[in-house]
């Protein structure tokens, strides 16, 4: 009798570990890549935070593929904006099995990264990687959400000339892949004004005295910087110690709320554009983003959360479409897909880029930033 009670309570166990299983969720692994780390951290974080908000959403509603409820993890990494790392970070999330990243925040770490996840037949979709040379590889994995330095760099070159009538032009990179693509864009997009100094620093550097010299011994009325924030801040007060009275503009790199904190509040005289741009009809559901995301982390929205959010999504719905989470089935899906983000529609060309891609132009007044206008 006692055989029998055992025998009946294992094959009560066995029957319920089986019926476990068949229940449990599928897991479904989202890689995100941000400089987390260095210089560009506040905005690399911001970038990971919007991640993670889709995912939370997405789990928060019982997202479901081909009708099983399924799972989301997000897998963060950091790779400093530096491409050895980016390679590094981009192989361990390979050999984990993602389903999918996000990332990376930089073009020079996207665009060595993007050959990893080709070989291993995973889709991403960077949120603020601009150079047009990551999506021209030829790698259909490739994709993003932003528009690219050609638009950015030259719309911002014809805004120059056209609306802020500049004549005389210094360009500033920090031979960054992203630094020297929009700058290089920025230069073919000013026709009709002199280029009267090209001067370039690196992403780490904090002393401009020699190379802001050199500019205001040319009599610049507006000087362009190809690079991020937290130079351009360094830059903006070093301008001014030494007197320099040009405008000054740049691209989404720069184009953040804390520019006016980095700057000391030499901000008035910037003009900058960021990949991206909501009419104002359409605002409605980015301001809900940007309300949520200040109540969750305690910070304002920089610049790239509202992109990596939709990234996500726009990854999951490839994912429900094709009915599963496999990268080789979804991506077909994902070259195809028509999604209305909190960004605006996204839909993607032949080359992995977003069609129709806007950009929204920004200056500052009293320490904050406000819009200029939005051009398509």
């Amino acid at each position: 009798m006692q055989i029998k009670c055992i025998a009946a309570a294992l094959a009560l166990a066995f029957t319920g570990s089986i019926s476990g299983a068949a229940a449990a969720q599928e897991i479904i692994k989202i890689g995100h890549v941000a400089a987390t780390s260095g210089p560009s951290a506040h905005l690399g974080k911001e970038d990971e935070n919007g991640a993670r908000l889709a995912v939370e959403d997405l789990n928060a509603k019982g997202y479901k593929i081909d009708g099983k409820a399924v799972k989301f993890v997000l897998m963060p990494e950091d790779d400093a904006g530096d491409p050895k790392q980016g390679t590094a970070v981009a192989q361990k999330l390979v050999d984990a099995r993602i389903n999918g990243i996000i990332g990376h925040q930089n073009s020079g770490t996207s665009i060595p990264a993007s050959k990893i996840y080709f070989d291993a037949g995973i889709p991403q979709i960077s949120a603020s990687a601009t150079s047009p040379v990551y999506t021209h590889q030829g790698y259909n994995t490739a994709f993003r959400i932003v528009a690219n330095d050609n638009k950015l760099g030259g719309t911002l070159g014809k805004y120059a000339v056209q609306k802020l009538g500049a004549k005389r032009i210094a360009v500033i990179d920090d031979r960054t892949a992203y630094g020297q693509g929009v700058a290089g864009e920025f230069i073919k997009g000013s026709k009709g004004a002199q280029i009267v100094d090209k001067q370039y620093t690196t992403d780490k550097s904090s002393d401009f005295t020699a190379i802001l010299t050199s500019i205001r011994a040319k009599n610049p009325d507006l000087v362009f910087f190809g690079g991020m924030d937290a130079i351009a801040g360094a830059l903006l007060r070093q301008m001014k110690a030494l007197g320099i009275k040009a405008r000054f503009m740049g691209g989404d790199g720069i184009c953040s709320e804390a520019l006016p904190k980095l700057s000391g509040g030499a901000d008035d005289i910037v003009t900058c554009a960021e990949a991206g741009g909501i009419l104002p009809g359409e605002r409605k559901a980015l301001d809900a983003f940007v309300a949520r995301y200040k109540a969750k982390y305690n910070s304002d929205v920089q610049i790239y959360a509202p992109y990596a959010y939709d990234a996500v999504m726009a990854m999951a719905t490839a994912m429900a479409n094709a009915k599963s989470a496999d990268p080789a089935k979804y991506l077909p899906f994902l070259h195809k897909i028509k999604y209305q983000g909190i960004t605006g529609p996204i839909s993607f060309d032949k080359f992995g880029d977003i069609n129709d891609g806007a950009l929204t132009l920004y200056g500052y007044k009293d320490g904050k930033r406000v819009v200029l206008e939005v051009v398509k």
